[in-house]
């Protein structure tokens, strides 16, 4: 064990500055609408870097803005043992998701100054730029070019809705650095998040031990018929484009189903035109999103898909397409870095059991290049990306305790 075993971050002051960044895009319903490089994110990444030098930290930024607070170790040659998460959130987000991963990090800098303790590793708090895809799709942009998944020219070319590209929002914010995107070393992440999940709050767990993430893959369907006269065109000679969505969209769940519990399917978009309520609709877009934890099934499970909607549009008349948007594989996190959070919540008292995250995170990119692990400590209901995102105090400051203890451990233990 780490020299500063006994040693605890501040509950009430984590807490505070939960409080404290919420006024950052706050809305009337007690939610955070903080898109990614509005002005609602550049206040709280003004705060962040001002609260961060106030504990004696530098704040540097690379050339996707994702922020570096960096805590000087006694061997500045070693690479940083990085903390992080982002502080986007969705149009009508919560308080907890992604922001506690970094005011979590920002516990700890605060702990470690005020306990005047020195680690052999400088330890950095990051908050990448547009993990939650909201405002710049897909998500977890900045990350996945940390972590090589996306080229930068890629990234920065994505538009909003007003087509404003998140290059040009980059040098409108003032928030870009000299250092390459992917070029910043590190010996090992560590993010702590809600759960976005019902479980460790249903079994009563404090912590969860993140042993990866599912696999992921999003697809955009487009069905087309024939729009025609409601009043006029009998129904055995319809070619109606949402009749036969609405099938496929059934078929959908059942794909999910037949790989209950852990297969997931959903769709979260629907768009129908002609959109007349006297007019047969000729043609319907919607998204799928498929999961599962095993990158095998999810194959198995996007077969059965296309299967189902050709099956489908056969029966109904109608021709569709399918377009795949994002993949993203299931990651397995580092062995050691788990067991670090794994033996700090063992060696803290805290309830704990091992779980595989059901969302992404920016943690699925830095993987790919850094040895990494997550902590999760449950939330209201498992409701998140939601303006009633809730989590008690106490789960919190447990969460940022693991934190601290597993980035103690890597200090010790890492090269």
């Amino acid at each position: 064990m780490p020299a500063q075993s006994n040693m605890l971050i501040d509950g009430p002051a984590l807490w505070s500055d939960l409080m404290e960044t919420a006024r950052f895009g706050g809305t009337p319903k007690g939610g955070i609408c903080r898109l990614a490089l509005s002005d609602e994110d550049k206040s709280v990444r003004t705060w962040f870097a001002q609260t961060c030098e106030a504990l004696g930290c530098t704040v540097t930024y690379d050339s996707m803005g994702n922020q570096f607070a960096r805590r000087a170790g006694t061997c500045e040659t070693l690479p940083p043992i990085m903390i992080g998460s982002h502080l986007d959130t969705q149009p009508t987000g919560g308080k907890f998701d992604g922001i506690l991963g970094v005011l979590g990090g920002v516990a700890v800098l605060r702990a470690l100054h005020s306990a005047d303790v020195s680690t052999r590793h400088p330890i950095e708090v990051v908050n990448w730029t547009n993990e939650e895809g909201a405002r710049f799709t897909p998500p977890m942009l900045a990350s996945g070019v940390f972590g090589g998944a996306f080229t930068q020219e890629f990234a920065r070319s994505r538009p909003d809705k007003n087509g404003i590209t998140l290059g040009e929002a980059l040098e409108q914010t003032g928030f870009v650095g000299e250092e390459d995107c992917g070029k910043h070393p590190a010996c090992a992440y560590f993010e702590l998040h809600i759960e976005q999940g019902p479980v460790l709050e249903a079994e009563e767990k404090t912590i969860g031990v993140v042993q990866g993430v599912q696999a992921m893959r999003w697809y955009d369907v487009t069905v087309t018929g024939q729009d025609a006269h409601a009043g006029t065109t009998p129904m055995t000679m319809r070619s109606d484009a949402l009749w036969s969505a609405a099938r496929m969209i059934d078929g959908v769940h059942q794909v999910a189903m037949n790989h209950a519990p852990d297969g997931l399917s959903t769709v979260g978009i629907i768009e129908c035109l002609p959109a007349s309520s006297n007019v047969i609709p000729g043609s319907v877009h919607f998204t799928v999103d498929l999961r599962h934890p095993s990158d095998g099934t999810l194959e198995i499970m996007e077969k059965e898909f296309y299967q189902t909607l050709e099956a489908i549009a056969a029966s109904c008349g109608v021709e569709f397409s399918i377009s795949p948007t994002w993949t993203s594989d299931a990651v397995h996190f580092d062995p050691l870095c788990v067991s670090f959070v794994e033996k700090s919540a063992q060696n803290l008292g805290y309830s704990a059991r091992k779980i595989v995250s059901g969302a992404g995170h920016d943690a699925v990119y830095v993987a790919r290049v850094v040895p990494t692990a997550m902590v999760f400590v449950p939330c209201w209901k498992g409701i998140s990306h939601n303006e009633a995102e809730s989590a008690e105090p106490h789960d919190v400051t447990a969460g940022a305790n693991v934190l601290l203890h597993a980035v103690l451990q890597a200090d010790s233990e890492m090269a």
